[in-house]
């Protein structure tokens, strides 16, 4: 009975630990926000693509300066999305959204997805406009990757996924906007609402 209790005592800390360590109040439903606002980006990306003035190639700086102030709008309302959702949802259970777990995996994640950030504005100042799609997929699951440790690990497999998609993507120019629509829309969709179903009933 002894050991019964030791062993139930032992599960219990290992439990906090782990919950001290990681963010586990990582809203799925903000993963699904976070597809369907990619999805509207791209569909005003391609209105803008294919509008007749511009036709369908991006030799205009007008038409790459609106295409960054959409990705840019979709980027602002998921994150403050996953904000206010992950906290509520850390109200929800009694747990403090701003812990070590969070700052760990706020860390992590901002590192590649910085350098990403700048790299791809890098590469719209070269005017090398054919590999930004592909670059944001791949640095934006290496972040996953590197944020994968201090939350949910199915995270890591999405940013697999993500590289590979992004990979893919540098195979196969002419179709950005299809693979970005893919990784940043529908893989959050699917990802959000299996971990909505799994860890936020």
């Amino acid at each position: 009975m002894k050991d019964q209790d030791i062993h139930a005592e032992l599960s219990s800390i290992r439990n906090l630990m782990e919950r001290s360590a990681k963010f586990i109040s990582l809203s799925g439903l903000s993963g699904v926000m976070a597809g369907i606002y990619a999805f509207i980006g791209a569909g005003i990306g391609y209105e803008i693509l294919t509008n007749e003035s511009n036709g369908i190639l991006l030799k205009d700086i007008d038409v790459v300066s609106q295409l960054v102030i959409v990705a840019f709008a979709v980027l602002v309302l998921s994150i403050g999305t996953c904000i206010w959702l992950s906290a509520r949802n850390a109200k929800k259970n009694g747990q403090p959204f701003w812990n070590t777990g969070s700052k760990r995996l706020l860390i992590n994640m901002a590192i590649p997805l910085i350098s990403g950030g700048l790299f791809t504005f890098i590469l719209i100042y070269r005017g090398y406009y054919g590999i930004v799609a592909p670059a944001t997929l791949i640095f934006y699951g290496l972040a996953l990757v590197a944020g994968s440790h201090y939350t949910y690990s199915g995270v890591k497999g999405l940013g697999i996924l993500e590289i590979l998609l992004g990979l893919l993507c540098a195979l196969m120019p002419g179709y950005g906007l299809i693979f970005w629509t893919v990784g940043f829309g529908l893989l959050h969709i699917i990802y959000g609402t299996i971990m909505h179903f799994k860890f936020n009933k």
